[in-house]
């Protein structure tokens, strides 16, 4: 059998192969169809149309087989098509594809709310409801802080990201591309600082206790604590650059929080499921939310989302308040079942930390020989580095730009990211051969090189 015969998933040959340029005729024939068939709203990074994907590749239809340090945005932590995903998911799919739970109920829904209850940080008595994406998560998640406060108000931070509905992008930061034009947002939103390390002001060993106490003095006089339902916040926040808040800065954010009964929200959508070498980032400094929002990496690839916390907070909202025609649909809960049993067998805890010890350790090595970069960070398999001017803070979108679409003509898949668009981001499969992280890390040396 060729490789082009091949299936995806675990059986596909893990090395990268590049037989035309990069993207090659096939997907250029299909870039045209896009663009003729598909809204221009709808951006893509990289042009090359995947055929099948696996471990830590994905495969074009030219044949090409491109490193993946992308993973679909943190969704395939597990590894593309994993053997028990498809498999449970297949199962399921032959049995019936669809009822809506909420109509007539099936188990798969029930068995993940328990893992989830399980699974999640505090030992407390928790609840579970499912959706089908981060954004209809997070908006199930204020609706259900709302209901059980009776306030209205939100808090959200600085370079926080949270989705493109239009509550969420009322949250989230970052204007372009993700909220403009798309104006008039929901109301009840309100911004405060975040202890961002690299670039506060007075230094990082500051930024904790300062990046507190002027968010807590800023929602004390401009919002009232009184008022706010929901303090929002991802423990590193994703699109926003990858940004670890300062160690310090979280807890004290969740003591305000608990002192002024405001439902303290995790927003863990990319953090979640062993990404950080943990199962959830919030695990770091002990933090316990009383409502945690979950999906992409939670099924292996396919759409679900959950909103997660105590039980006390997910049963305010009145019977039917809560649903959705496709949340927890029975084929995306068999995914999850067969996803999350496979990170407990192969422990991607573990794999994780494994993966960030060696990107942590090039990179570093990196900064030491090329000062366009400004700042390497991240834990486990969520790493990414700061691109900046040389000799300053400024940041160097310019030059992130340009290392990306050498990785790309070079057989590796990598995302930017951050508001100021400055920030290279590395979110491998949890399952990445060694060799495969190694070998992409050679590239992106040669990236900087080449700079």
């Amino acid at each position: 059998m060729s490789a082009a015969q091949l299936p995806g998933g675990p059986s596909l040959p893990q090395e990268r192969r590049l037989v035309t340029a990069i993207p090659g005729p096939k997907s250029q024939e299909l870039q045209a169809r896009k663009l003729a068939a598909v809204a221009a709203g709808v951006g893509t990074t990289l042009p090359v149309y995947i055929a099948r994907a696996g471990g830590g590749v994905v495969e074009d239809v030219d044949g090409n087989s491109l490193i993946d340090f992308g993973s679909g945005i943190a969704v395939t932590n597990v590894g593309n098509a994993a053997e028990l995903v498809v498999e449970r998911a297949s199962q399921q799919l032959a049995a019936f594809t669809h009822t809506c739970f909420m109509v007539t109920p099936y188990e798969g829904y029930v068995a993940v709310a328990e893992q989830l209850n399980e699974l999640t940080p505090g030992d407390h008595e928790k609840r579970t409801a499912l959706f089908n994406s981060g954004a209809e998560a997070v908006e199930n998640a204020i609706k259900i802080a709302r209901a059980y406060t009776k306030r209205t108000a939100v808090v959200v931070f600085d370079h926080g990201y949270h989705g493109r509905t239009n509550l969420t992008m009322g949250m989230t930061a970052k204007n372009m591309p993700y909220k403009q034009g798309f104006g008039p947002f929901a109301p009840e939103v309100y911004r405060v600082p975040v202890a961002y390390p690299y670039r506060w002001l007075t230094g990082a060993e500051n930024c904790a206790t300062e990046a507190a106490a002027q968010a807590i003095d800023i929602i004390n006089k401009q919002i009232g604590a009184e008022n706010v339902a929901a303090i929002v916040i991802e423990p590193i926040q994703g699109e926003g650059g990858f940004i670890e808040p300062a160690k310090g800065f979280l807890p004290a954010i969740v003591e305000y929080a608990r002192a002024n009964g405001i439902v303290f929200v995790a927003d863990e959508i990319q953090t979640g499921f062993c990404r950080t070498g943990q199962w959830f980032a919030c695990n770091d400094e002990g933090i316990v939310p009383d409502l945690i929002t979950t999906a992409k990496g939670i099924a292996g690839g396919l759409p679900l989302a959950a909103v997660t916390g105590r039980a006390a907070i997910m049963d305010a909202a009145h019977a039917g308040g809560l649903g959705g025609t496709y949340g927890g649909n029975p084929v995306a809960c068999a995914a999850a079942l067969g996803s999350i049993e496979t990170m407990k067998q192969l422990d991607l805890n573990a794999k994780a930390q494994a993966i960030g010890e060696t990107m942590l350790t090039r990179l570093h090595a990196f900064a030491e020989k090329f000062d366009v970069i400004g700042d390497v960070r991240g834990r486990g398999a969520m790493i990414a580095v700061e691109l900046v001017k040389p000799g300053t803070k400024d940041p160097n979108p310019e030059a992130t730009a340009a290392l990306a679409k050498f990785c790309h003509n070079e057989g590796l898949l990598v995302l930017t990211a951050g508001t100021y668009g400055n920030v290279l981001r590395f979110l491998p499969s949890l399952v990445m051969p060694q060799e495969l992280l190694v070998e992409g890390l050679d590239i992106l040396e040669n990236a900087f090189a080449a700079l």
